[in-house]
């Protein structure tokens, strides 16, 4: 006999048995609704890093629920994606699906100001710049998507599936996208209404006098091409819109986020000294220790101003994980149920949606489909590998006819590129 053995109540074992069923079929309902009344309770008591608990274990649930409908006999690996939108924030779940089992799923939760179909697409490019996720055979789109533009970033399989188990999975997405944001707006509003104070924490935490106002820069470019860069101004814990401010980098060419940074910053506070305009109590670079460096190199040693400067970086799945400050750019402890923490997330969102937002319109004038859609012979691979080499339309441009070659374009294909840019050089 083994020497662990033990001897179970045979009504235990049986309820047991029953209430696992009892689970999977269907009850896993109630287990929810009773963790969410939970979550909410612990939400009006303040009592936040509870209720953050409660709701993983309901996202919990719902990927074991999700797991269970995903197991098919489809092994090619794919991603799915779906997305909802609401009360001015996108919500775009990705599931990952390895031989027919889906391994790992994720929802990203952000503000948008312009086109929902657009803002998707700007993540989903976005999202594969990262290094963790690598592009499967196949990637499966809601239809409203515009398909090409997926195709144009990405070589591989794009679908948009009208029937079957396919359609099914791009479903399943959006409405876990919806439960998500619905989820995540509720805790959003009721952390809203506990943002008294947290301008005047924020700054006892970091040690220096209350940042009235605070001023966070991010920059933003799809594999290097129309690189910019955003400012937002948050006012007593509240943005103050009219204070945007929007750069074209005119100095990098290619993805090179510390010289993007060290320009916009000697942009805007060399311009601040010349007009004497009001300086910020608080500056915030979203990015790490790099960033953060090159910016305080140019307030300090070619500016002259002294001014509280510190880094927002993310987690490997997009959202704000820590606060960097001080000489060596240490982590600063907040809990990440406290109202400071939740500001400065408000913070790292808007500015990241206020420059991708003026990235897609820059890139919506100068864009390779608008200039380009027209070349007869040119599809979405051959404007990938003009995109990769020359990094931007004004690359394409300067190029001759045997450069295009050397990207894999046919002469003639390039001879029909070069004769289609020649009236963007003159108005040029």
């Amino acid at each position: 006999m083994c020497p662990y053995a033990f001897e179970v109540d045979p009504a235990v074992y049986k309820g047991i048995v029953k209430e696992i069923k009892h689970f999977f079929n269907g009850g896993y309902k109630d287990t929810q609704t009773a963790l969410k009344g939970q979550m909410n309770a612990a939400s009006e008591n303040m009592e936040f890093e509870k209720a953050a608990e409660l709701r993983d274990q309901i996202n919990s649930i719902d990927t074991i629920m999700t797991q269970q409908k995903m197991t098919s006999t489809d092994l090619t690996d794919k991603d799915v994606f779906g997305y909802t939108v609401d009360k001015g924030w996108m919500c775009v779940q990705a599931f990952f699906i390895r031989q027919g089992r889906m391994i790992q799923r994720d929802a990203s939760i952000f503000p948008f100001y312009k086109e929902e179909t657009d803002d998707f697409l700007t993540y989903v490019g976005q999202f594969y710049q990262k290094n963790e996720h690598f592009i499967p055979k196949e990637i499966l789109i809601p239809s409203d998507i515009d398909k090409s533009s997926v195709e144009a970033l990405l070589d591989t399989k794009v679908l948009q599936p009208q029937r079957g188990q396919k359609k099914k999975l791009v479903a399943l997405a959006n409405k876990n996208a919806h439960v998500s944001l619905k989820e995540k707006f509720d805790l959003i509003e009721r952390a809203q209404e506990r943002t008294v104070g947290a301008v005047e924490k924020l700054g006892q935490a970091l040690n220096v006098p209350t940042p009235a106002r605070i001023e966070a820069f991010d920059n933003s470019n799809t594999m290097g091409t129309d690189p910019v860069s955003a400012m937002v101004v948050f006012i007593d814990g509240k943005p103050s819109k009219k204070d945007y401010r929007k750069y074209k980098i005119k100095t990098v060419d290619g993805p090179d986020d510390y010289a993007s940074m060290r320009e916009v910053i000697y942009r805007r506070y060399s311009r601040v000294l010349k007009e004497g305009s009001t300086l910020p109590d608080l500056i915030l670079i979203d990015g790490g220790k790099g960033q953060v460096d090159v910016a305080k190199d140019v307030l300090e040693n070619q500016l002259g101003i002294g001014i509280p400067i510190a880094g927002l970086a993310k987690d490997d799945k997009h959202k704000t994980s820590e606060l960097l400050f001080g000489e060596d750019l240490h982590p600063v402890m907040l809990e990440r149920s406290s109202t400071e923490f939740f500001l400065l997330q408000r913070i790292q969102d808007e500015v990241h949606r206020f420059a991708i937002t003026f990235h897609r319109q820059l890139r919506s004038k100068n864009s390779f489909s608008s200039k380009l859609d027209n070349v007869t012979g040119l599809g979405p691979k051959r404007k990938k590998n003009l995109m990769k080499k020359f990094k931007s339309l004004k690359g394409i441009q300067q190029a001759t006819v045997e450069e295009l070659q050397e990207a894999g374009i046919p002469k003639n294909v390039a001879q029909n590129v070069m004769e289609e840019l020649v009236p963007a050089k003159k108005e040029e």
